[in-house]
């Protein structure tokens, strides 16, 4: 196989593209081949189409062989308006109407980067956008609030963003210890309307109490609102090492679970070092959703594992990808196809900068592509990843501070 290097075409409008098996692009444009991630540059209004080699040493299912995307370089519509700038990315969702949300860590912006925004400005460019923003599914910014308010605990690091079935926006956040200029750890999430009304809080800033502790969450890296019972899965996973359940309008607490179902644990483990083949306790739970089918998918991020349960937090099966990879892992935030069956599921792959497609039923590899980089189609500390109704994928960069959208080029849902 070639192995992570990205081959590209550029054309102003290609024709139809075949990937062969070792992945790379063939088009009636002659000579505009380039190796991404070698030598490249980003022109508006071109699309940049790309196939990647399957890095996982996995054969691709004869039936899901044609998942291949397209960058687009034009999407979300830029510049942003009112002169905003956004800093790393700690939740992406597509919604319902296929509207894109994202929310952003204004703290992680850099002097530089807020030249307007200083008292007298230090420059033209530029001013934080509020930390939660909505793109309708042209690019265009529809809606964006957020940030400190009167009666509830904004959290300190940004992390997770959802939407659920009644409309309502869910964030957490994932600091876990008091932050150098005094904000405080995020033991909480919260609840708005989609217009940034506040309505619940559950838990509340401040340190963890343990993940047998029901009153209070420490780090909570991601929310996901079941619509058939009501229910916000929370993967509270920096501080705590749990998935805990809530009744989404009163915020009383259900049930939790630790790894294999198991009562949660929180014994000392190293961020590093070699992996347990089987590790008994989560290490960072980074992300929950249920399938329609009422399986709920956990991703134990630094142990590079993707664990399945039932409801009740009956352990049904774990999958692990590159279990050698150290430091951010490998499972990092989780997606579903929108066909019928969710019958792919999309897993952002932090610690090697790449998406990893899978087949839901056994979990065996489709294809990945990605590569570390800041081009566009590139990732750069990749965060989240989330499919719309059309099987497109937005991506969303903690350090590369950008989302972007790749374009469905092979089977459709």
């Amino acid at each position: 196989m070639i192995g992570p290097l990205l081959w590209g075409v550029f054309a102003m409008s290609p024709r139809a593209i075949k990937s062969d098996n070792v992945g790379m692009i063939k088009s009636g444009v002659g000579g505009g081949v380039m190796y991404l991630g070698v030598k490249s540059s980003v022109v508006t209004g071109l699309l940049i189409v790309f196939a990647l080699t399957v890095s996982d040493a996995f054969a691709a299912d004869s039936k899901n062989d044609r998942h291949e995307y397209a960058v687009d370089a034009d999407w979300p519509q830029l510049p942003l308006p009112n002169n905003w700038v956004i800093g790393e990315v700690g939740g992406i969702w597509v919604d319902e109407q296929d509207h894109v949300w994202i929310v952003h860590r204004p703290s992680t912006l850099v002097s530089y980067e807020l030249g307007a925004a200083a008292t007298p400005p230090r420059s033209v460019c530029c001013v934080a956008a509020p930390p939660v923003i909505e793109f309708d599914p042209s690019g265009k910014i529809v809606r964006a609030w957020g940030g400190p308010g009167e009666g509830y605990d904004w959290p300190s690091t940004e992390h997770g963003i959802t939407v659920d079935h009644k409309g309502n926006v869910w964030i957490g956040g994932s600091a876990t210890r008091q932050r150098n200029d005094g904000a405080p750890a995020d033991g909480m999430v919260l609840k708005f309307t989609r217009d940034g009304k506040f309505l619940l809080q559950i838990g509340h800033a401040g340190p963890s109490k343990g993940s047998l502790d029901t009153t209070q969450l420490s780090g909570a890296a991601d929310i996901y609102v079941d619509p058939t019972e009501n229910e916000a899965y929370i993967a509270d996973g920096y501080g705590n090492h749990r998935v805990i359940v809530f009744d989404a309008d009163s915020g009383e607490f259900k049930r939790m679970w630790g790894a294999y179902g198991k009562p949660p644990t929180d014994n000392a483990v190293s961020r590093d070092g070699p992996r347990d083949d089987h590790p008994q306790q989560f290490r960072n739970v980074h992300c929950v959703e249920v399938a329609r089918d009422g399986l709920v998918y956990v991703c134990d991020r630094d142990n590079n594992r993707m664990q399945i349960f039932e409801k009740d937090g009956t352990f049904v099966a774990e999958h692990f990808y590159l279990k050698d990879t150290q430091g951010a892992g490998t499972v990092g935030n989780i997606s579903l196809w929108p066909d019928p069956e969710q019958s792919i599921i999309a897993i952002a792959d932090i610690g090697n900068f790449l998406v990893r497609l899978v087949n839901r039923e056994g979990g065996d590899v489709i294809t990945t592509f990605g590569h570390y980089g800041n081009y566009a189609g590139q990732m750069n500390r990749l965060h989240q990843a989330a499919f719309d109704s059309h099987g497109n994928l937005f991506t969303s960069e903690a350090a590369g501070k950008r989302v972007q959208k790749f374009m469905l080029r092979g089977n459709d849902p």
